[in-house]
C-alpha cells in the first residue's frame, strides 16, 4: 500500500470511531443545539462588535455623528450582554452533555467487565483495566463535546472576520491567501503527531494505575521486605515515561501555536504592505483599515485554538478506540438453554483436559471423577497438581480443552449459565469482600432479598454473630474495602456465612477454614457438616485432618487423578496419600 493509501484508511478509521463516539450525544440533541445556537452567538457577537469600529472610527470620532454617539454604547452592551448569554448556554450545555458521555461510557465499559470471560482478567494488568473507567473514559468528553465547542466559536469567529475583512475590503483581504493554507498545512501534521503519542499515553496511563494499585494492596509486604526503594523506582520509571509522553504533547502544541502566530504574523506584515501602498492608502480610511487589521488580529487566537482542538479530538479518539474494543469483546459464551431450577447434584468429570491460554503444559490431563449426590469429595495433592484448576471448570470460569462435565446426566453446557451458578456455593481461601455493611456481604447480589432473620441465621451457623455483636451497628456496621476492618478469620466466617445463606446444592470449599483460629475451625467444621449434609461438596485441602470423613477422596498430581478412596482405603494403600498423612501426623505430635 502506498503512503497515501495509509493516511486514507487512517483518516477513515479515525471518523469511524468518531462518529461512534459523537453518537453518544444522540440522546441529547435539543441540548446540544441550544449549545450549537450558544457557541454561534459567541463568534458571531465578536464579530459583530469588530464591524463596529469602522462606523466608531469614521463616524463617531471624526464626524461627531450624534446618532451614534448616543447608540454606540448600548449597542456595545448589548452586544456583550447576547454574547455573555451565548456563552454561558454553551459551556453549560456542553458541559452537561459531556459529564453524561463519560457517564455512559464507563457504564458500558464496566458492563463490558461484567460480561467477559474470566479468562480475559488475565492477559493484562489489572492497572490498565482499572485506568480505562478513571483516565481513559475521561478523554471522551474533550473529542466528543469540548472540541465542538472550540470548532463551533472559533469557527464561527473565523467565518465572521473574514466577512468583516471582506465586507470592509476585499483588497485587503488577500493577505488571508497566506495565512489560510499554512494553518491547514501546519494541523494536518499536528493531528497525525497527536494521534500516535495519544496511543501511547493510554498505555502509559494503565501502567501508573497497576503500579499504585499494586503497590498500596501490597504494602504490608513492601515494609516487611524493605520494597520501599524500589516501589519508589518503579513508579518513577512510569512516571518519567508518562510525563516525557506529556512534554511531546506540549511540545507539539508549543510549536503548532508558534508556526500559526509566525504565519499570522507575514499576514498582518502584508496587510500593512496592501494598504500602505501608493495606489490604496489614499482610498482606504482609518475605519476600514484598523477594522480589517483588528479582525485578522482576532482571527489569530481563533486559529491557534482551532489547531489546538486536534490534540483533543485525537487523544480522545485514541480513548475511544481502546474503549470500544473493550466494549465490542464478545462476552462468555453461553451456549445453554435449559434453565436448571435445582440440581441433584449428580456429577461427573468425563476424560478432562484444561490448557490455559500461552501454556505449553496441560493444567488437567484426562481426569475422570464421580461425585454421587449427596456426597463429600476431597481433593489433595501438592500445589500445582491441579485441583483448583478442576473445581474452577464448575462454574465455567474456565472451559474444557477436551472431554465432558456431566451434570444430572446432561452436558453442564447445556444448562444456562446464569442457572448453573445458582447450583453452587463457593468459599475460597482468598476471601472476597466488598466496601459495604455486614449484612450486605452476606446477602450479595441474588441474595440481597433475603430477610434479616435468615441473614442473622447464616451467621450464626457460620460462627461469625460471637464478633458481629460486638460492632456498633450489629450486622448493619460497615466493614470497609475489601473487609479492611475485620481480621482474616472475621472475613473468612462471612465468606462461609454467605455460602450457607445461598443453600446450594453443590458447594466448593476451597480451604475455607485455612484462616481460622482452632476454637474457630472445630465451630465452623460443625456448621460446615451440617451444611454439607445432602449437598454434593468438593472440597480442597491441605489439612489432612478436615477430610477424614469424606466419602471419597481423590489424590491429583501433575493434572491427574493417581488415588482415589476413602481415608481408611488411602491410608492402607500405603501411596502419596499415606505418605502425606504420615507427614502431617508427625508433624502434630512435634508441635
Amino acid at each position: 500500500m502506498t503512503a497515501t493509501g495509509k493516511v486514507a484508511v487512517w483518516d477513515a478509521e479515525t471518523l469511524r470511531v468518531y462518529k461512534r463516539l459523537l453518537g453518544y450525544t444522540r440522546r441529547w440533541w435539543m441540548v446540544g443545539m441550544i449549545a450549537v445556537l450558544g457557541m454561534a452567538v459567541d463568534g458571531a457577537g465578536l464579530a459583530v462588535f469588530t464591524n463596529l469600529l469602522r462606523p466608531m472610527l469614521d463616524q463617531l470620532f471624526a464626524n461627531k455623528d450624534p446618532f451614534l454617539i448616543f447608540w454606540m454604547p448600548i449597542w456595545i452592551i448589548g452586544i456583550f450582554a447576547v454574547r455573555g448569554m451565548g456563552t454561558f448556554v454553551s459551556s453549560y450545555g456542553i458541559a452537561y452533555i459531556g459529564r453524561n458521555v463519560v457517564q455512559a461510557i464507563q457504564r458500558d465499559v464496566f458492563a463490558s467487565y461484567l460480561r467477559l470471560p474470566a479468562t480475559f482478567f488475565g492477559t493484562e494488568p489489572s492497572g490498565q483495566q482499572i485506568s480505562r473507567i478513571t483516565y481513559t473514559s475521561e478523554q471522551v468528553a474533550a473529542a466528543s463535546t469540548d472540541a465542538l465547542k472550540v470548532t463551533v466559536t472559533e469557527g464561527v469567529t473565523v467565518i465572521g472576520m473574514a466577512y468583516v475583512m471582506l465586507h470592509n475590503s476585499a483588497y485587503l483581504t488577500l493577505a488571508l491567501l497566506v495565512m489560510i493554507p499554512a494553518v491547514v498545512l501546519i494541523a494536518t501534521v499536528v493531528s497525525r503527531r497527536y494521534r500516535a503519542i495519544s496511543r501511547r499515553i493510554q498505555g502509559s496511563m494503565g501502567s501508573v494505575t497497576g503500579t499504585v494499585d499494586e503497590s498500596v494492596g501490597a504494602h504490608r509486604e513492601v515494609r516487611i521486605y524493605g520494597g520501599q526503594a524500589h516501589e519508589a523506582q518503579r513508579f518513577d520509571q512510569v512516571t518519567q515515561h508518562t510525563r516525557r509522553l506529556n512534554l511531546k504533547i506540549a511540545a507539539t502544541n508549543a510549536y503548532s501555536s508558534t508556526a500559526i502566530q509566525t504565519t499570522a504574523a507575514f499576514a498582518l506584515a502584508v496587510l500593512v504592505y496592501l494598504g500602505t501602498r501608493p495606489g490604496a492608502i489614499d482610498h482606504i480610511s482609518p475605519g476600514v483599515f484598523i477594522a480589517v487589521l483588528t479582525a485578522m488580529g482576532a482571527m489569530m487566537p481563533s486559529l491557534k485554538r482551532l489547531a489546538g482542538v486536534q490534540a483533543n479530538i485525537q487523544r480522545g479518539v485514541s480513548a475511544a478506540e481502546d474503549l470500544f474494543a473493550v466494549i465490542d469483546l464478545p462476552p462468555e459464551q453461553d451456549s445453554g438453554c435449559q434453565m436448571l431450577e435445582r440440581t441433584r447434584g449428580d456429577l461427573r468429570f468425563e476424560g478432562i483436559h484444561l490448557r490455559y491460554p500461552r501454556s505449553e503444559t496441560e493444567a488437567l490431563r484426562g481426569v475422570e471423577l464421580h461425585c454421587a449426590p449427596g456426597t463429600v469429595t476431597a481433593l489433595v495433592g501438592r500445589s500445582g497438581s491441579g485441583k483448583s484448576s478442576l473445581v474452577s471448570l464448575l462454574p465455567r470460569f474456565q472451559e474444557p480443552s477436551a472431554g465432558h462435565i456431566v451434570l444430572d446426566g446432561a452436558d453442564y453446557r447445556d444448562y444456562t449459565l446464569a442457572s448453573l451458578r445458582r447450583q453452587i456455593g463457593w468459599v475460597g481461601q482468598s476471601v472476597v469482600l466488598f466496601d459495604g455493611t455486614v449484612a450486605q456481604n452476606i446477602a450479595y447480589g441474588e441474595l440481597a432479598g433475603a430477610s434479616e432473620a435468615d441473614i442473622v441465621a447464616a451467621a450464626e451457623a457460620a460462627n461469625a454473630m460471637e464478633f458481629i455483636q460486638r460492632m456498633p451497628q450489629g450486622i448493619h456496621s460497615p466493614i470497609g474495602q475489601g473487609g479492611g476492618m475485620l481480621s482474616g478469620g472475621q472475613r473468612q466466617r462471612l465468606a462461609i456465612a454467605r455460602a450457607i445463606l445461598k443453600n446450594a446444592p453443590i458447594l466448593v470449599l476451597d480451604e475455607a477454614t485455612s484462616a481460622l483460629d482452632t476454637e474457630s475451625e472445630r465451630l465452623i467444621q460443625q456448621a460446615l457438616q451440617r451444611l454439607m449434609r445432602d449437598r454434593t461438596t468438593l472440597v480442597i485441602a491441605h489439612r489432612l485432618s478436615t477430610i477424614e470423613h469424606a466419602d471419597q477422596i481423590a489424590v491429583m498430581d501433575q493434572g491427574r487423578i493417581v488415588e482415589r478412596g476413602t481415608h481408611a482405603e488411602l491410608v492402607a494403600l500405603g501411596g502419596q496419600y499415606a505418605a502425606l498423612h504420615r507427614m502431617q501426623f508427625h508433624e502434630q505430635e512435634e508441635g
